[in-house]
């Protein structure tokens, strides 16, 4: 059987993903419109839309400049991340004209279509098909097929179309480094056919065995194959009931199977759940979703299990459920753990706790701090989404803080010791003990206004009314402040 491979290539795949996104793809050649990233200390352009190009504009440019040339241009931060998912998402897609399908760099899928082009009315049928749904599709997109892997990457980077001769097209359609490219032009080798009517010991001596390899495996004496793109994992299973059900305990016995199958699938591939989705079919073909967003990733059917009887008690079974699926539609790593005689317990406890409360009022909303590393009172320490963060015992210990922290509120006083009495939120208060100074110096390499006004001499104070206060005193200009109270 022959063999046959198409390349496909999208020039512009971030603009036009986030064009799809923006449900802007019937308009997107009117506007201009790029996405950035931040290279060499300035906003660069990272991709381009048509329209942005007919401005004048090119990938590398400064933003700035761009703006000078097109003031009403449209931009967004570039996202290589999502740019990839949706790659793979592509080539998922492309499954539907061939089963061996593969990545090609970050912007190209390719494709052995050896045996499955009949299938669509020959080849050129096929290559039409692609064209069409992707263009539908809002996609820039160029597709070429030849014999080789190196041939088809070529036609569809360089070639005028795909019915092109490889050997009239440039050398840098070897898929070569930029500095062989350059070196083969300086010595009037610009074309292909430039290449192959030289010696080929000639070439290796000069320019080393790599020029050789690509050639080769563009003209198909070298063999290149493609890696198929693996399948990904899914993490679900699924229970059909004979006879529909409605009890909430029912539900949470089928649940439970369920949980036991799904953890035992996230064994195998050292895998934990972080969020989970329960979908209860009903017989009048309605269905009821219950999530579950956990703390912690988990496989422990046992643990898990109960955190699903809220939302189960609040669904409407209505005539009855037939159906139940479970999946895990976020998953993190999670390998096992020893467990010896010394092992420290885990605070199983408190991510259940975390668990529940935050499928209530969200798992954002459960906060702990964390130390930072900055001796500035309100630069000590940072708020952090407790289900997404570990706790760290590396706080300071040898300058006790005051447990609550508020703006610095003004108060009568002179001279450089704690005034003996002073009124603060409408009481008056005697000092009874104070101890100090602590002198702490602003950072000088970072803007805040609060601070800089120079060094503060903080006290630490104890009232005979049994307020415990945190005063500091501004000696650059002569002023008392409380800063805060112990317990």
């Amino acid at each position: 059987m022959r063999k046959r491979v198409v390349s496909m290539w999208f020039p512009r795949l971030p603009s036009d993903r986030v064009l799809r996104a923006r449900a802007q793809v019937a308009a997107n050649d009117n506007r201009p419109f790029v996405l950035t990233r931040h290279e060499k200390n300035t906003d660069r352009i990272y991709c381009l839309n048509r329209a942005a190009e007919a401005q004048g504009l090119h990938r590398g440019m400064g933003v700035s400049d761009a703006r000078a040339y097109c003031p009403d241009l449209q931009s967004q931060p570039a996202d290589p991340r999502a740019d990839a998912r949706f790659l793979q998402m592509l080539a998922r897609w492309s499954k539907r004209y061939c089963p061996w399908v593969g990545l090609d760099g970050a912007d190209g899928v390719m494709l052995n279509i050896a045996g499955s082009a009949h299938l669509f009315g020959g080849e050129a049928a096929m290559l039409d098909d692609m064209r069409h749904r992707l263009a539908r599709g809002g996609l820039n997109v160029r597709i070429a097929a030849a014999d080789t892997r190196g041939a088809a990457w070529a036609l569809t980077r360089y070639g005028r179309s795909a019915q092109d001769d490889i050997r009239t097209l440039p050398v840098a359609a070897l898929r070569l480094e930029a500095k062989t490219d350059t070196a083969l032009q300086r010595l009037g080798l610009r074309k292909i056919s430039d290449l192959l009517d030289l010696p080929r010991a000639t070439i290796a001596r000069r320019f080393g065995p790599d020029v050789l390899l690509r050639l080769d495996q563009a003209m198909g004496a070298q063999d290149e194959v493609i890696t198929p793109l693996g399948e990904a994992q899914h993490y679900g299973a699924r229970i059909t009931l004979p006879e529909p059900i409605g009890l909430a305990a029912d539900v949470m016995a089928g649940t439970e199977r369920l949980l036991r199958r799904l953890c035992d699938k996230l064994k195998e591939q050292d895998m934990g759940a972080r969020r989970l989705q329960l979908t209860l079919r009903r017989v009048d073909q309605g269905a009821q979703q219950v999530e579950l967003r956990l703390a912690a990733p988990m496989r422990d059917a046992a643990r898990i299990l109960p955190l699903f009887e809220r939302g189960v008690s609040a669904v409407d079974a209505g005539f009855g459920i037939d159906q139940l699926r479970l999946e895990a539609t976020q998953v993190e790593p999670l390998l096992p753990v020893q467990i010896t005689t010394t092992t420290a317990a885990r605070p199983d406890g408190l991510d259940d706790l975390i668990t529940r409360l935050g499928n209530r009022i969200g798992l954002e909303n459960v906060q702990r701090f964390l130390p930072a590393d900055s001796h500035i009172p309100e630069r000590s320490f940072q708020i952090a989404p407790a289900a997404y963060s570990t706790a760290q015992g590396a706080w300071s210990r040898h300058r006790p803080r005051p447990l609550k922290l508020f703006p610095p509120e003004p108060i009568a006083g002179t001279g450089a010791r704690p005034p003996a009495r002073f009124r603060w939120r409408r009481m008056a208060l005697t000092t009874g003990r104070s101890t100090g100074p602590e002198r702490i110096a602003p950072e000088w390499w970072l803007p805040d206004e609060a601070w800089r006004s120079g060094v503060r001499d903080y006290w630490h104070v104890e009232t005979r009314e049994g307020r415990r206060l945190w005063l500091f005193y501004t000696p650059q200009s002569p002023a008392w402040f409380v800063h805060g109270e112990f317990a």
